[in-house]
Formats: C-alpha cells, sequence, structure tokens
C-alpha cells in the first residue's frame, strides 16, 4: 500500500462502528440444557435443540435474559418492556439448522452510551444503538494451508459452541475521532470488557473468542475549508470480522484506513464486504460481499415467548450495575498512591483486578502490585499464561505477604514459597510449616552460626573493630548460607558488631 494511517489522515475523515459480541457464563446455553462450557472435546455438549433437529423446542434462559437486561444498564441503555426473538436466515455451516435465533427489530436493550477515557484522559463518548440478545455458532477449524479459510484442504466443524448466549452491542456510527480512530476503538472494546468482568457475565477472554469484534470502517474526502465535514457523505464501509485481541483492533483499523485511502486515491471503489482479520501478517483479506438486513429474512421466532421484564425486576437489577471502570481506576489510583506508568501497566497486564482482590484480602497496595507485575508476570511470561490463568489467588499473594510482614519468612524464602503454590503444594503457610521454611530468629541459634562463621574469617572481627563495618556482610553471607537463607539477616548482623563491640 502507498498510504500509511498517518499520510491517509491528512486526506480522508474515517467514520466507524464496532459489533461487540459477549459470550455469557450462564452454565447452561441459551435455549437448551446443554453445558456451556470452554474447551471440552467437539460435539459433546449438543442436543437436539441446539442442533435445530426437527420437533425440538427452545426455551429461553433466564439467567441469560438477567445478564443482558445488567448489560444494557450498565450501558446506559433503555431496556425494551417486550422484546421477541427472530430468526436471522443464512447458511451458516456452524449452525446445524441453517439460521440464527437472534433480536431484530426489538432488542431488549436500545440507546445507550458509554464514556471511553483514552491513555492521556481525554473522554470520548461512543453512542449505542442496541445490545441484543442471540445464540452463537459453533466454530469451524479449517485444516490444512496456512490454518485459515484461504487455501484450507477442509474444513472441521464443532457444534459445543452452537447456541451459547451472547449478547451483541451495537454502536452508532463514530464520527469525529480523526487520527484517534484506532485508539478510540481499542479503548471502547477495552472499556467493554472490563464492564462484562466487572458485573460477572462473562470473563471475557478474547484469545478464546469469548469477547469479539467486528470492526465497520469506511473513509471519506476531508471536507473543503469551510465546508461542515458531517455534511459529507459516508463512504462504502468494510466489516472485519471476529478480531479478538485489543491490539489487533488497532492493527486492523490501521491496515484497513490504508487500504481504503490507498483505493480511493487510485479512483477505484471501496466494495463493501466482510474481511478476515489475519494476525500473522497484520492484514486483511475479503470474505463475502456485506448483505442488507433483508437477505436475511428476519421474522419472529414462532416456538419462544416475548421477553417482558417487569419494570420492578429491572430497577432491582439496575441496583447491582457497578462503577464504571474509569471512574473505578481513577479512584483505585488515589487508594493505592500507584503513578500514572504503574497503573497503566497493571491494567495493560490485566492485573487490576487481582491487585484489587488481593489488597481487600489484606495486602498492601504496593506489595500486591509488586507480586503480580514481577515474579508473577514472569512467570506467566515463561508459561505463556495469562496472570489470571496461573494457579495462584488474590488470597495466596496477601498471605504470602502476611508471613514476610510477620517476619515469619524472608523476600527469599517467599519466592520458594511461591514457587511451591504455583506447583500446586498448596496454601503458603502450609508449605512453611511442611518445608520448615520459617526464618531461624532464635538469638542463641543465631548466635552460634555467627561465631562459627567468625571462627572460620577471624580476621572480619579485627576489620570491623577497625571500622570497617561493611566487613560485617561477608559474616552475614556465610550465616544465610548456612541456614540456607532462613535466618534473619537484620538480627545477624546487630549480633556480629555486638561481638565486635561496634554500635550500628
Amino acid at each position: 500500500m502507498s498510504y500509511t494511517y498517518d499520510e491517509a489522515m491528512k486526506d480522508f475523515d474515517p467514520v466507524f462502528g464496532i459489533e461487540v459480541h459477549v459470550e455469557l457464563n450462564t452454565k447452561t446455553k441459551m435455549f437448551c440444557g446443554c453445558a456451556n462450557e470452554f474447551g471440552a472435546e467437539p460435539n459433546t455438549n449438543v442436543c437436539p435443540v441446539c442442533l435445530g433437529l426437527p420437533g425440538s423446542m427452545p426455551v429461553t434462559n433466564e439467567k441469560a435474559v438477567e445478564s443482558a437486561i445488567r448489560l444494557g444498564l450498565a450501558l446506559g441503555c433503555s431496556i425494551r418492556e417486550s422484546s421477541r426473538f427472530a430468526r436471522k436466515n443464512y447458511f451458516y455451516p456452524d449452525l446445524a439448522k441453517d439460521y440464527q435465533i437472534s433480536q431484530y427489530d426489538e432488542p431488549t436493550s436500545y440507546e445507550g452510551e458509554l464514556d471511553v477515557v483514552l491513555d492521556d484522559g481525554t473522554v470520548f463518548t461512543v453512542g449505542i444503538e442496541r445490545a441484543h440478545m442471540e445464540e452463537d455458532a459453533g466454530k469451524n477449524t479449517h485444516v490444512g494451508g496456512s490454518g485459515g479459510i484461504q487455501g484450507a484442504d477442509y474444513s472441521l466443524v464443532d457444534y459445543n459452541r452452537g447456541g451459547v448466549p451472547l449478547v451483541e452491542i451495537v454502536t452508532k456510527t463514530i464520527e469525529g475521532a480523526g487520527e484517534r480512530t484506532a485508539e478510540v476503538a481499542r479503548a471502547y472494546v477495552a472499556t467493554i470488557r472490563d464492564i462484562v468482568r466487572g458485573l460477572g457475565i462473562s470473563d471475557g477472554r478474547m484469545e478464546q473468542g469469548r469477547l469479539r469484534a467486528d470492526v465497520n470502517l469506511s473513509l471519506r474526502p476531508k471536507a473543503a475549508d469551510g465546508e461542515d465535514q458531517s455534511a459529507v457523505p459516508f463512504g462504502k464501509r468494510s466489516e472485519t470480522k471476529n478480531v479478538n485481541s485489543l491490539r489487533a483492533i488497532e492493527r486492523a483499523i490501521h491496515f484497513e484506513v490504508g487500504r481504503q485511502a490507498d483505493l480511493l486515491s487510485k479512483g477505484e471503489p471501496v466494495v463493501q464486504e466482510t474481511r478476515h482479520w489475519h494476525e500473522d501478517t497484520n492484514s486483511t483479506t475479503p470474505g463475502r460481499s456485506k448483505e442488507q438486513a433483508e437477505d436475511y429474512r428476519y421474522f419472529p421466532e414462532p416456538d419462544l415467548l416475548p421477553v417482558e421484564p417487569s419494570r420492578e425486576w429491572v430497577e432491582e437489577l439496575r441496583g447491582t450495575i457497578p462503577e464504571h471502570p474509569a471512574k473505578m481506576r481513577a479512584r483505585l489510583q488515589e487508594e493505592w498512591g500507584f503513578s500514572d506508568l504503574e497503573m497503566r501497566d497493571a491494567v495493560a497486564a490485566d492485573a487490576l483486578v487481582l491487585i484489587s482482590d488481593t489488597v481487600a484480602a489484606g495486602a498492601p497496595a504496593q506489595a500486591a502490585r509488586k507480586w503480580w507485575m514481577g515474579e508473577l508476570a514472569r512467570t506467566a511470561n515463561e508459561r505463556e499464561f495469562t496472570l489470571p490463568e496461573l494457579p495462584v489467588t488474590p488470597a495466596d499473594i496477601a498471605e504470602l505477604q502476611g508471613l514476610i510482614d510477620s517476619g515469619r519468612i524472608n523476600d527469599k524464602i517467599a519466592r520458594q514459597v511461591l514457587a511451591g503454590v504455583l506447583d500446586g503444594e498448596g496454601a503458603p503457610t502450609a508449605i512453611v510449616e511442611a518445608r520448615g521454611l520459617e526464618v531461624v530468629s532464635d538469638d542463641s541459634a543465631l548466635e552460634a552460626a555467627v561465631d562459627e562463621a567468625l571462627a572460620a574469617q577471624p580476621d572480619v572481627l579485627a576489620k570491623i573493630q577497625e571500622g570497617k563495618v561493611q566487613a560485617a556482610g561477608a559474616i552475614v553471607g556465610a550465616v544465610m548460607k548456612a541456614t540456607k537463607g532462613q535466618a534473619d539477616a537484620g538480627r545477624v548482623r546487630e549480633i556480629i558488631l555486638a561481638r565486635a563491640g561496634v554500635e550500628g
């Protein structure tokens, strides 16, 4: 491409919208009793209902409805008094019944807005058109070639995900972001992820497809001097499907802006189509021409009753909505005394909730940050895990820090104990007791170890008495080695100086 993102911004104005699909963490699927779980053996969580076999009858999952309403409220949406499901007819190789049960003209939640805070503190308000309930499709695995659909030898279908409850959040058309379009898009999806996690309705794991985004984007020429930019007609849009990381959202927009600018500058048309995102090449390729709503032949789902939540229930659910993620971060940063950089790093590492829960369990904020952003972050990187995937809980870390603060162990021993927790040996206190790792603070034992070390290095005592107090470090090191790091180093130093008749 001849156009970079920054170059394109000089000549064109981007207009975009995002559809975020959130898989809900209900125990069962949207319309049947099959388990809603990730990672099961292919095609084991299926039944006649989610496979759409003749005579099977769907039943709406009440918990999914509750989660959808809570999400709508968190997005500032109005909740419709009566909404209904529709059949969206389309050839889905990963939905056995060849249609999807979704909501069309009567979504549960509509007309909301969400404030998104950018890295420099700028607030950008995104309008929400709707947040509707539907069922997810299954998963296609393309075998051969590069692993994508293009060039594959054949495809396999796993219907386990088919029927999993989804909420699709559709923004209104977003204008005016200019060169910050990619940043706004990333921050918006990150905020949605924070909200669904805060609500406890989804873990928002993008790498596992439990939260994914479709990015619609078009370019229009920059307005001439004195012309209103909003009066310039929109261009043809592309829809980049199933983008599954925050970084990929930014990169997909960068690529599409450059690609479309390149076409428009040459007088070539932009085709309205879906496009596939390729993480390995940071590029998109054509999918299929983009259908209009009428192409799906929506009609009311005849086997499901309307969803009619009472106003009392909606107001009860409104009382369960947590504070906005940006407000929560600002509050926590002030309470914890974190710098802007420390807070940004914790958010980027997906550690904010872990740190918060560790503090709630009794650890000091800086100590909690040190463990999650230090030793545990390194371990997660080595094991190719995310921080939440590590087999250690905030309560474990708070207990570990408590052992340090009480003087029962030191930092060096704490790292050994943490390794034991990660290897499944149990809770920190149990590991310390089982391995006999407690710091040796008994004066008689420490004095004996100091005397033995001084006897082995008699010249050190003389040096200390001559004023070279730093020479005590050699004896401290010897005692720590003899006690396998379990001596109280501070107390050891005090005993050494006392032996030399020197004040510390």
